[in-house]
């Protein structure tokens, strides 16, 4: 974790020096999560309901010319299943992650802009957590918030978004949608062949400039 905080200051600093606009801020909303993974490799994927969970995020937003520029988030996550299938109906597991989207911005307009977002993410995980678990089985859902289980704690993928922002000199509020997709997988122990996450994310973000 001190790796990554000494590799954001860098980040922050070199695009501080770069950008035409610095901007920082804090992004509020809801993420609704969603599940698939096959138990062998070549078996059936298999999809289960996600669960619905606030998110919040500190914004450090760099605007440069020609309509372009860059975002990096520290991203409060909650991502799991709750599942409603016939197979893995009742359970319930919920992972805790801090994320960081490193992300190219572009945008259309003046002060009422549109915008439109794209980059990797990576992610530690906090904690995992059993909410309920009620069946077991060859193709149920293996536990993750146990004592015995060991999860990878990396997460990775791409996240992708579009939105609206409003200028108000040196005040923005944002709205956004935005997509992400996990190819990290949780599952360390061998128990299933392979488990992935998709979030989509709606928020509102209040950046104040900084730097001019």
């Amino acid at each position: 974790m001190k790796i990554w905080s000494v590799l954001l200051c860098v980040i922050f600093l070199s695009c501080g020096r770069l950008a035409a606009q610095t901007s920082i801020g804090f992004k509020a909303g809801y993420t609704s999560s969603s599940a698939s993974y096959r138990v062998t490799l070549g078996s059936f994927p298999r999809t289960v309901t996600g669960i619905t969970a606030p998110t919040y995020s500190l914004v450090i937003e760099q605007f440069f010319e020609k309509n372009a520029g860059a975002q990096i988030e520290v991203q409060w996550l909650t991502t799991g299943y709750a599942a409603t299938d016939t197979i893995n109906v009742g359970n319930e597991t919920r992972f805790d992650y801090l994320k960081v989207p490193i992300l190219s911005n572009f945008y259309l307009g003046n002060s009422g802009r549109f915008h439109i977002k794209l980059g990797p993410h990576l992610g530690y995980l906090l904690q995992a957590r059993e909410v309920n678990r009620i069946v077991e089985g060859e193709l149920v859902i293996p536990t993750y918030g146990q004592a015995a289980d060991r999860p990878r704690k990396v997460m990775y993928g791409l996240t992708a978004g579009v939105g609206l922002s409003k200028l108000f000199g040196k005040h923005t509020l944002q709205g956004e949608v935005r997509y992400s997709y996990e190819f990290g997988n949780p599952e360390s122990q061998e128990r299933i062949f392979d488990l992935n996450f998709t979030q989509l994310e709606f928020s509102l973000a209040y950046l104040f400039r900084v730097l001019q």
